[in-house]
C-alpha cells in the first residue's frame, strides 16, 4: 500500500508530464483519491476505471467541468 507522500509525489509527477498515467489498485483507491480530492487542481485528473476495481489516472491540461 502507498503512503500519502508517495500519493502525493505521484500526482506532482502526472501534473509536471513526468508520468502519461497512472494506474491504482482497487486497494489502493480509496487512499489515494483521499489524497487526490484535497489539490487545488483536482479537476485537471481524470480517472479511467478498468475491470477488477483499478483507475488509470491521467493530467489534463484543461480542467473538466
Amino acid at each position: 500500500m502507498i503512503d500519502q507522500n508517495g500519493i502525493y509525489e505521484i500526482l506532482e509527477q502526472l501534473k509536471n508530464g513526468e508520468l502519461a498515467e497512472y494506474y491504482v489498485t482497487k486497494e489502493d483507491f480509496l487512499p489515494f483519491r483521499e489524497v487526490l480530492v484535497k489539490r487545488h487542481d483536482f479537476k485537471h485528473f481524470r480517472g479511467i476505471a478498468q475491470r477488477g476495481g483499478g483507475v488509470i489516472y491521467e493530467y489534463e491540461k484543461e480542467p473538466r467541468s
